[in-house]
C-alpha cells in the first residue's frame, strides 16, 4: 500500500458521516464534523505533526513532509474540530473492531498486550492521536470533540472506548513514574484486566511525589470514569510514557452522559 494512499481514503468503509446528529451550534463557534475529503484528513494530520513533532519534539516515521501519517489512518475515521473560521484546531481518530481486523489489530496492541481487556463481551472503539491547537487547549474544545465521539458511541452501540493516554517522562521517568502510582491508587483496572506494557518503564526506587499535573487528555478520561490499565509503556518516539486506557460506556459519569449521550444511565 502506498503512503498516498494511507490519506487519501476520506471516510472508512463502515461508516457513513451523514448518520451522527450533530449539533449546529457548540462553544465559541466551534464545531465538530468527520472528515469527508482527503484534504480534511491532511488537515488533522498537520496540526498533528505541528503539535507532536513540533512542539513536543517527538521522532514521526513520516515520508510526506509536514503531516503526521501511518499505516493506520486509512482505517481510521477522522474526526475534527473547526474554529469560526474553518480552521482545524483539534483532531482525533476512531478505529472500530471491523476496522482494527482489517488492519492486524488495535494501535495500543501495538504497545500493550491487551488480551484480557479484548476477551471482556461487547463491541470496541479505540481513540488515538487526539491533539488541540495550543491557542484551543480548553474545556470547550475537548467538550466538542466529546461530543462528536459520544454521538458515534450511541449510533453504533460502542460498549467499550480504549486508547492510550501521555503522561510527561520527567527526569530519569522519575516523574512518569510517581504520577502513576499516584493515579493507580484510584483508577486502576481490576487484577484480571490488567494489561502488560511491551517496554516497561525501568523501576525507581525512593519514588518521590509527582511534581507534574495530570496531562489534560488524561484528566478528561479519567472525569469520565476511565480506568488505568496497568503499568505504563515507554513511547521513546514521542518521548513519553503511554498508559492504557478502558472505559465502559456504561461507567460514564451521569452528569457527562446526560450531556454528551442524551441517555440515562
Amino acid at each position: 500500500m502506498s503512503i498516498d494512499s494511507l490519506i487519501a481514503t476520506p471516510i472508512a468503509p463502515d461508516f457513513s458521516a451523514a448518520a451522527l446528529p450533530f449539533a449546529a451550534a457548540v462553544p465559541r463557534a466551534l464545531s465538530v464534523a468527520f472528515a469527508g475529503s482527503r484534504e480534511e484528513i491532511q488537515a488533522a494530520q498537520r496540526l498533528r505533526y505541528a503539535v507532536f513533532a513540533e512542539e513536543m519534539g517527538a521522532t514521526l516515521h513520516n515520508r510526506i513532509p509536514g503531516l503526521d501519517h501511518d499505516r493506520l489512518d486509512h482505517y481510521c475515521q477522522h474526526l475534527i474540530v473547526r474554529d469560526g473560521l474553518g480552521q482545524v484546531v483539534g483532531c482525533t481518530r476512531i478505529l472500530t473492531p471491523e476496522a482494527a481486523q482489517r488492519a492486524g489489530g488495535y494501535y495500543s496492541q501495538t504497545e500493550f498486550d491487551i488480551a484480557p481487556v479484548l476477551a471482556l463481551p461487547g463491541r470496541f472503539m479505540e481513540i488515538g492521536r487526539t491533539c488541540v491547537h495550543p491557542d484551543y487547549r480548553n474545556g470547550a474544545t475537548i467538550s466538542t470533540l466529546w461530543s462528536g465521539l459520544a454521538a458515534f458511541i450511541a449510533e453504533w452501540e460502542i460498549d467499550h472506548l480504549i486508547g492510550c493516554a501521555s503522561i510527561p517522562l520527567g527526569e530519569d521517568d522519575g516523574a512518569a513514574q510517581a504520577l502513576y502510582a499516584e493515579l493507580a491508587q484510584r483508577h486502576l483496572v481490576p487484577e484480571a484486566l490488567r494489561v502488560r506494557p511491551h517496554l516497561p518503564l525501568p523501576r525507581r526506587d525512593g519514588m518521590v511525589r509527582s511534581k507534574h499535573a495530570i496531562p489534560p487528555l488524561l484528566k478528561a478520561y479519567l472525569r469520565l470514569g476511565a480506568q488505568i490499565g496497568g503499568e505504563p509503556c515507554l513511547d521513546p518516539d514521542f518521548k513519553v510514557a503511554d498508559v492504557f486506557i478502558l472505559l465502559p460506556t456504561t461507567r460514564i459519569e451521569r452528569r457527562y452522559a446526560r450531556h454528551f449521550l442524551d441517555r440515562d444511565q
